[in-house]
């Protein structure tokens, strides 16, 4: 009996995928369920959920690889234009409990259907109070943490 998650089933090779990039800690292969032609996953071979939980090394390696497979997929696809998404848990809308980010080519039209990601972008506003109490947080929370390497 196998275990862990879709991703872990594709990366060890028990499932089929298109894999277009890999190396020892990250892999990229096609969605088979693409918002557009060329849709792709990047996946990190450590199984973590979200992003937080990567080592630093896998963080790493995807910051690395991330630009290449852009550049090789605008190339393929001549289109410059593509969205990357990371939905970083469920309640953001992720549905496979392993880091992965989306990278979408967009075509033309983003109204069509095959031709891009389609958000709904609702801004909100930021008080100045709300905002200097959050950067305050944020600042500090870096400061706390374990330097590189990760804790």
């Amino acid at each position: 009996m196998t275990t862990g998650t879709l991703f872990d089933r594709i990366i060890r090779g028990e499932l089929p995928s298109y894999r277009v990039y890999e190396d020892e800690q990250v892999l990229a292969f096609l969605d088979i369920g693409p918002q557009s032609a060329g849709h792709l996953l990047l996946v990190p071979k450590e199984s973590k959920e979200t992003v937080g939980e990567l080592s630093d090394d896998s963080a790493a390696a995807i910051g690395r690889v991330l630009p290449r497979i852009c550049r090789a997929l605008s190339k393929v696809t001549g289109s410059p234009h593509y969205n990357i998404l990371l939905n970083n848990g469920r309640p953001a809308g992720q549905a496979i409990p392993h880091v992965h980010f989306h990278v979408i080519p967009a075509y033309g039209r983003r109204s069509e259907p095959g031709q891009g990601l389609h958000t709904d972008w609702r801004p909100g506003s930021l008080g100045a109070g709300e905002g200097e109490r959050i950067s305050a947080g944020i600042r500090e929370a870096l400061a706390n943490e374990a330097g590189p390497g990760g804790s």
